[in-house]
């Protein structure tokens, strides 16, 4: 099994504010997945669930690209059979899935194949207007990975999802945005503070509430009403008994922004 001899395939920072930025770092091959990024990207995304003080994470690419898909020549190189290098990768998806925080992808030049999967699999999508998005699989004979085949058709529909996906071909930002798939497109100029001012206001939130409420969105594209309705009876049953309602309680009487902890 062979790494890759950049040694940061993921460069991460944290600010003060609780604001992890993960940057996929394989600008010379647009970010195309290898092992070595997968294992950091999977490190991180425990950290960031296990962290308090992790409060949003921001996923993105360097060099003018989000991801161009998993790197197909590195993919050769790992001795696992298929079946358990690919449940593997799955587990990158499922932990996205279940980070518990807010997560925004910022997208700028390509998300393709896997690097759309990451994008799709993330809560936010924002999007410069010279992002350009595809599915690509079925382009190199392969079918969807990294749980995009659960979430396309939820975001789009089935239809839509099968045209996307058979037929393959790039869409431009603003044709993402009217699919669904991205929540926002910005000049390029303008992205990153786009990103910042979302990711600012979601880590300055209460952080259990955003939690459950993520949770029930997902929970719910599955849920019955009625199941749906317990699920939020018991979320606002922990919320209503946390200091951070009680909190905003009072910085609403006294006029404030309110100063969550998490508690």
């Amino acid at each position: 099994m062979s790494t890759d001899p950049e040694p940061e395939s993921l460069l991460v920072e944290r600010s003060p504010e609780g604001i992890v930025t993960a940057t996929m770092n394989r600008p010379r091959r647009r970010n195309a997945l290898n092992l070595d990024m997968m294992r950091r990207l999977r490190d991180l995304l425990d950290e960031v669930r296990a962290s308090q003080s992790d409060r949003v994470l921001i996923l993105t690419g360097a060099g003018g690209a989000f991801c161009s898909g998993s790197d197909l020549d590195d993919r050769r190189s790992d001795s696992r059979p298929a079946l358990e290098r690919m449940r593997w990768i799955g587990d990158i998806a499922l932990r996205l899935h279940r980070v518990g925080k807010p997560v925004i992808a910022k997208v700028d030049g390509v998300a393709v194949g896997g690097g759309l999967a990451l994008a799709l699999g993330c809560d936010l999508v924002v999007a410069s207007a010279d992002a350009r998005l595809a599915t690509a699989w079925t382009d190199r004979g392969l079918s969807p990975d990294l749980g995009a085949s659960w979430l396309l058709p939820r975001m789009v529909g089935l239809h839509r999802a099968k045209e996307l996906v058979l037929l393959g071909g790039m869409l431009s930002a603003h044709e993402a945005e009217r699919v669904g798939i991205v929540n926002r497109v910005v000049p390029r100029e303008e992205l990153h503070e786009a990103v910042s001012d979302w990711a600012r206001r979601l880590a300055a939130g209460p952080p259990i509430a955003l939690s459950m409420a993520k949770a029930l969105l997902i929970e719910g594209m599955t849920a019955s009403m009625d199941q749906s309705l317990e699920a939020e009876a018991r979320a606002m049953a922990v919320n209503t008994s946390a200091e951070d309602f009680l909190e905003a309680l009072e910085a609403f009487r006294a006029k404030r922004p309110p100063r969550f902890r998490g508690c």
